[in-house]
């Protein structure tokens, strides 16, 4: 392959293209769900079935040819927003969900409904009100419920008839579809839940009229009209959330109640057999209950409480409850997270649950880390007790049903992840990257920092090599993984000329309560702290390190860090890229600023605000700076990098912008991604001083200044 590495990573969507992905398992183990495109080069998902017992996978539906050989699609705003959310980059069938045996499957495809046979191969196509979002048959398959114009419908698959469950013509109320904060920050992507026996549907409602209106603009295009969005920066009012359940005989909506005014924000809902399940949260997220509700009244009854006086952290997953009732949560024991069964902890202090897989019958499967660099499949049975299902050195991660569990492995041995079926591994068809990553991983100081460091293939020791920090550094997301994924672009990196070093600091995942609660009240000091002290360390054991050279890149949480070092320790770094940075606190959204610093910007939280933003910063700068920002970005809108900018400017600080119109906090755009990888490269060597001559838009530096 004659690819270079940057341009076959965009190709190939980061080399998810190909890859066996949103796998589901039917109630019964027999049949295993998928998605996958044809080739590793291919953006458009088909919808595959495996059938479990002998490993033989059928293609079920194609997206093409449901829509006449058209490889266009027709998506809505809204539609585009929920993939902006999920972080979707690929195309086609790109989500979809099953009855409980897998039998069939709803999808939406340019906004059209269609359903699969999962048995017999067929797919029809709905006639319904379009574009549809987030189509969802009920457990028992006779109905498909989903959203059209904020409002929710049902559809009988036995005869067509569609029924409008809820709706209003307010345009900033919406039914069945979750809130902004849900989506990108407490990885609730649902809106509404299926009762088991198809009855009822259990629909969130969401008026976000109390949202301040922000408008995104595209300044290359003057002609077009901006995108408004409703956008609950820190400290201002989020959407009004509630709960109804609504019956397919007719009869009136139930609204459940509880005390939303202490418990304003939905973090989950369930309907199990026994009942619906809620969970709510406090502002401040130092409060969590989960609820039961009865659905004919109403009402709601108290199950568990967990609090903090930091906050509360939100596991996927969970609640559950078991046959038998009792309650299945994650819940903070001896500063771990602990899977719990009727409140006691059956894991034990020195296990970190990650997520909840599956509950059924008596048995929970989950995944949870001892070591913070792999993420294992677990089971807790009342029989059994808990069993770690996997241990090779790697992630995982596992779905499971009908007593099948399907395993997902990645490893530092092989490329891409592996989904076992009893056996058969589902066939990938993703490309093969241009290179094969080697990296060393170290624990260092006295925190026992969990860092990667990646040479050039070839390295001759001896040979000083310039040194370039990688980190995302924030909650939410760990760089440092027994996997060879993490390591693929910092070894390209590497291979340009850079010692690269991978720092998974205070506050990432995976290192229980304490650690992740020490960057409370300050998103700054100690993310910035441990990123110093990983790289001293490093270069005492590593004399190849030339620490009088010293670059910084990172993107999102990673940017702001990027930024943060040039601007309070210009002695250990000496430039910096930083791709999409929130540069002020008070710009980004409610659910994870306050969860950090606090619910009053402006009043008792003010210090730590002002602590943890960038722009009190802007006349320290004095080290070259290139930020990158897509002026498309609803998450971390654009305002961040060009406010800072400005603020750069006022103090006559030089330094480089890099605006890309059309681009979101994503870079799905091939051609963008490719060459931003190019363009950084050619920024740090020339701010470094290591090679070439300088260009007239990059800030010169004095190498080692």
């Amino acid at each position: 392959m004659s690819d270079s590495f940057p341009r076959q990573k965009a190709r190939t969507r980061n080399f998810t293209l190909g890859a066996p992905r949103s796998v589901q398992v039917a109630a019964d183990g027999s049949r295993v769900v998928f998605l996958r495109s044809a080739a590793g080069d291919d953006p458009r998902a088909a919808l595959w079935v495996c059938d479990a017992d002998d490993g033989r996978e059928r293609l079920v539906a194609e997206p093409s040819e449901l829509l006449g050989g058209s490889a266009a699609e027709d998506l809505s705003p809204q539609e585009k927003a929920r993939r902006e959310r999920m972080r979707e980059t690929s195309e086609g069938i790109v989500g979809y969900a099953t009855d409980a045996d897998a039998r069939l499957a709803a999808f939406a495809l340019s906004g059209r409904l269609f359903v699969a046979d999962l048995v017999r191969d067929g797919v029809e196509e709905m006639v319904v009100p379009t574009p549809v979002l987030d189509p969802r048959p009920d457990r028992a398959g006779a109905q498909v419920a989903f959203v059209h114009d904020r409002a929710l419908h049902a559809v009988r698959l036995a005869d067509g008839m569609v029924r409008r469950l809820a709706g209003e013509p307010e345009a900033t109320v919406t039914w069945g579809l979750a809130e902004f904060v849900a989506a990108e920050e407490m990885d609730r992507d649902e809106g509404y839940w299926w009762a088991p026996d198809g009855s009822a549907v259990l629909a969130a409602r969401v008026d976000e009229s109390a949202v301040r209106r922000w408008w995104i603009a595209d300044p290359a295009h003057p002609d077009a009209p901006p995108q408004e969005v409703r956008y609950p920066a820190a400290g201002s009012p989020n959407a009004t959330v509630s709960v109804h359940v609504l019956r397919l005989d007719g009869a009136d909506a139930v609204e459940l109640h509880w005390d939303r005014a202490r418990y304003p924000y939905l973090a989950g809902a369930h309907w199990d057999d026994i009942g619906p399940l809620l969970v709510v949260q406090s502002r401040d997220q130092r409060t969590l209950r989960i609820l039961a509700a009865d659905p004919g009244t109403g009402t709601t009854s108290l199950l568990a409480e967990q609090t903090d006086e930091a906050w509360v952290e939100l596991v996927g997953g969970q609640p559950r409850r078991l046959a038998d009732g009792r309650l299945v949560t994650v819940a903070t024991v001896d500063d771990r997270a602990a899977l719990c069964v009727a409140g006691a902890a059956v894991t034990g202090s020195d296990v970190e649950v990650r997520a909840v897989h599956d509950v059924t019958g008596d048995a929970v499967v989950f995944t949870a880390s001892t070591d913070p660099t792999q993420v294992h499949v677990w089971r807790w049975s009342a029989a059994g007790g808990v069993e770690q299902l996997t241990t090779a050195v790697g992630v995982h991660t596992a779905v499971a049903g009908g007593g099948r569990c399907v395993v997902m492995g990645s490893s530092l041995e092989h490329d891409g992840a592996r989904w076992d079926v009893g056996g058969h591994v589902l066939r990938s068809r993703a490309e093969v990257p241009v290179l094969t990553p080697a990296v060393r991983l170290h624990t260092v100081g006295e925190r026992a920092l969990r860092v990667g460091l990646v040479l050039p293939r070839g390295h001759e020791p001896g040979t000083r090599l310039p040194v370039l920090v990688d980190p995302y550094g924030g909650p939410g997301a760990q760089r440092v993984l027994a996997t060879r994924g993490a390591w693929r672009e910092p070894q390209w990196w590497a291979d340009q000329g850079f010692a690269v070093l991978v720092v998974d600091g205070r506050g990432t995942p995976g290192r229980g309560r304490s650690w992740a609660r020490a960057i409370h009240g300050d998103l700054a000091g100690p993310v910035l702290e441990d990123q110093v002290t990983a790289l001293s360390e490093v270069g005492a054991r590593e004399e190849d390190l030339d620490l009088s050279r010293v670059g910084i890149r990172g993107w999102s949480f990673g940017g702001f860090l990027a930024a943060l070092a040039v601007l309070r320790r210009p002695d250990v770094f000496h430039a910096a890229v930083a791709g999409a940075p929130v540069t002020e606190w008070r710009l980004y959204d409610t659910h994870y600023t306050e969860r950090y610093l606090g619910i009053d910007p402006e009043g008792a939280d003010r210090d730590a605000y002002d602590g943890s933003s960038l722009w009190r910063d802007a006349a320290s700068l004095r080290r070259p700076l290139l930020l990158i920002h897509g002026l498309a970005d609803d998450n971390v809108v654009a305002a961040h990098t060009l406010l800072f900018s400005q603020r750069l400017t006022e103090a006559g600080r030089p330094h480089s912008v890099l605006p890309l119109t059309g681009v979101t906090h994503m870079t799905p755009q091939e051609r963008v991604a490719e060459n931003l990888l190019l363009l950084q490269v050619d920024f740090l060597h020339h701010a470094l001083g290591t090679v070439g001559p300088p260009r007239p838009w990059v800030m010169a530096a004095t190498p080692g200044e």
